[in-house]
């Protein structure tokens, strides 16, 4: 799809340093093959060197460029161990757990994106949503001024007047169980920002719930319209509405007639769940029956880049988000430098 050449030309003009950190998985190391083969990133690739050129073997998959790391084995791994356990002391871990930790791939991996070691980290082929978010929070930590991690997923959809040429981020969808609002403020700016480094175009973020503009009344929707007023005080310029029921987000018409006079109605191309139910739910429905390409989940409120993957996920699917992943350091640097 367009949107994805795009993002991958972005990811190959300037390359970005990413970690895998299972890398004796065999989808790793085929998304490793495409990886260096298309120049979209400089990997690292963590596990049993051993075992690694074993598989590496056995799948007929020759890699020139990427490192080959044990983490058990790094020079590195004592400061690691220290800058873990600076971490984590106050939360209880002691230095011998905080050793034990560090020669764990994702805690690892993490830890080298934080010491500038790396520029971002990808996994959760085989470990789990909780585990992989876990080991980033314990090495990377969350961004300044940011009160929870979340997730998005970048919808892809063959029908191009959906969204943005047929994309849209669906958040959150993989981590956040029942926000609040003011949790779910944040969730939906954060995402609008990564619409806006993702799609280069400006976010028009919907309010998902099963009302428009007070069609129904219940308490859930009540949380819509108090996050709702919450974004428009902490990012007033952003373009966001609610509460909308998915097709006045969506379909023009039907966003004319439901929620006149907006201008996210029918156009939008964010869309925020009110739950992780409903995100979760929405998005694997989009993908199933809609024919829509889901990559995610991306993580975001993050001090620095770390995502997670589906267990359910094949190679292109890691390659893919090893791009995003080098799109988010990209765009990190690019703030620091204006900052």
């Amino acid at each position: 799809m367009e949107i994805l050449e795009k993002l991958r030309a972005r990811a190959r003009a300037c390359p970005q340093h990413i970690v895998l950190f299972e890398g004796e998985e065999d989808r790793t190391l085929e998304a490793a093959r495409l990886i260096e083969g298309e120049k979209l990133a400089q990997l690292t690739l963590l596990g049993n060197v051993n075992k690694i050129h074993s598989r590496l073997q056995a799948l007929g998959i020759e890699l020139k460029a990427s490192q080959l790391l044990d983490p058990a084995a790094s020079p590195k791994l004592e400061d690691y161990t220290d800058l873990l356990y600076e971490r984590r002391r106050a939360k209880g871990m002691t230095e011998e757990q905080a050793a034990k930790a560090a020669r764990q791939p994702r805690n690892y991996a993490a830890l080298m994106v934080a010491a500038g070691d790396a520029d971002g980290s990808v996994g959760g082929a085989l470990n789990t949503t909780a585990d992989t978010v876990r080991a980033a929070l314990w090495g990377i930590g969350v961004a300044p001024g940011v009160s929870l991690v979340s997730s998005f997923f970048l919808m892809l959809s063959p029908r191009k007047h959906l969204g943005t040429d047929g994309a849209t981020l669906f958040a959150d969808s993989a981590v956040v169980p029942q926000p609040n609002p003011s949790q779910l403020a944040d969730i939906a700016i954060m995402t609008a920002a990564n619409a806006r480094a993702l799609l280069e175009a400006e976010p028009r973020v919907a309010l998902l719930s099963f009302s428009t503009r007070g069609s129904a009344e219940h308490p859930m929707i009540d949380a819509v319209r108090e996050a709702l007023a919450l974004i428009k005080t902490r990012a007033p310029q952003l373009a966001v509405d609610g509460e909308l029921q998915l097709d006045a987000a969506l379909i023009p018409d039907i966003g004319s007639r439901k929620a006149p006079g907006s201008t996210v109605a029918g156009h939008a191309n964010v869309l925020i769940f009110p739950d992780l139910n409903a995100g979760n739910i929405g998005y694997k429905l989009a993908e199933r029956f809609g024919g829509c390409e889901a990559i995610g989940p991306i993580l975001q409120g993050l001090a620095k880049p770390a995502n997670d993957l589906s267990r359910g996920c094949k190679a292109e699917d890691i390659a893919q988000v090893a791009v995003i992943t080098s799109i988010q350091a990209q765009s990190l640097k690019q703030a620091q430098k204006a900052a």
